[in-house]
């Protein structure tokens, strides 16, 4: 286990990492002249659970869609079964988007894979399987980079053989380390990672009952986090020159609407989740060009 601090910036915060870092080169070079047309800082698509607007939540096809549709990244929410297997699901309990019923970590891996995890959203996707996390990620590995939400009810307060070491040696065993960024709203999930390894990319999932109304680089600071996170409703703009100001990477979901993507857009926001990224990736297109005809006036 690593013993080292994390980096430090000369503000004293540690190193941000927006999560357009962390794209694989040939997006990332796209992002990098769409940076120098706008005079701004490059932006993330992230894939709310796959395109989960139009395939069942977390599984194969709506990661595979939001490959297809051009996302940056893909977000997923991994909880532990009864046996130990990291799996990518959302809910604690398994009756919204399965045909079972129960508790999640009640469930050994093998029971797991027998139930449909598709039919709940159409029938046509009918059969569908919770997938584990090597699944998905033997998919996105050399197409599309991955945000891993801890769940909180899968996190306990121990480091060793927790959750987030599991999650750790999987992404390495993948040889994914270099695009893949964690996030959690279980303050203890953020600080276990960075004890394990101090270089580990994590954000933020800032919630008001948690946090209160301290400032985004106040949280981070103590969390010893990499970007923040937060939902559309709660983001303060008071809040934005905080985070300029301190170099943090700010991250916005869900957002499925196009005046709010717009919106989020022109505050400078470095990436923002959607359920539904083949919207977001032709706003993000326009947005781009607009800028660029602005420019060479």
């Amino acid at each position: 286990m690593l013993k080292n601090r994390t980096p430090k910036s000369k503000a004293g915060l540690p190193m941000a990492i927006p999560y357009h870092a962390l794209i694989y080169p040939e997006d990332r070079q796209s992002n990098r002249a769409s940076r120098e047309a706008r005079g701004r800082a490059a932006f993330a698509v992230i894939a709310h659970r796959g395109a989960s607007a139009y395939y069942p939540e977390n599984t194969m096809p709506a990661f595979r869609a939001a490959i297809d549709m051009r996302a940056d990244m893909v977000e997923l929410d991994v909880q532990l079964t009864a046996d130990g297997e990291v799996v990518v699901f959302h809910d604690e309990n398994i009756s919204r988007c399965t045909d079972g019923r129960g508790r999640i970590a009640d469930y050994p891996f093998i029971r797991l894979r027998k139930l449909d995890a598709g039919g709940w959203f159409h029938k046509k996707f009918t059969g569908e399987r919770i997938p584990a996390l090597t699944e998905v990620l033997a998919l996105c590995k050399d197409r599309i980079a991955v945000n891993i939400e801890v769940k909180t009810e899968a996190v306990t307060d121990a480091v060793s053989g927790g959750i987030e070491e599991r999650c750790l040696k999987i992404v390495d065993e993948t040889g994914m380390r270099e695009h893949v960024v964690y996030s959690s709203f279980d303050s203890r999930a953020i600080l276990h990672f960075k004890q394990i390894d101090a270089l580990t990319p994590v954000a933020v999932l800032y919630e008001k009952k948690q946090h209160g109304l301290r400032l985004p680089s106040e949280i981070v600071q103590c969390l010893g986090a990499d970007a923040f996170n937060c939902s559309l409703r709660e983001l303060g703009e008071k809040w934005l020159p905080d985070l300029k100001l301190h170099g943090i990477p700010v991250h916005i979901y869900t957002v499925n609407d196009e005046k709010n993507m717009r919106r989020l857009l022109d505050l400078g926001i470095d990436g923002i989740f959607t359920n539904r990224p083949d919207v977001l990736r032709s706003v993000w297109e326009e947005y781009k060009g607009s800028c660029v005809m602005i420019d060479g006036q």
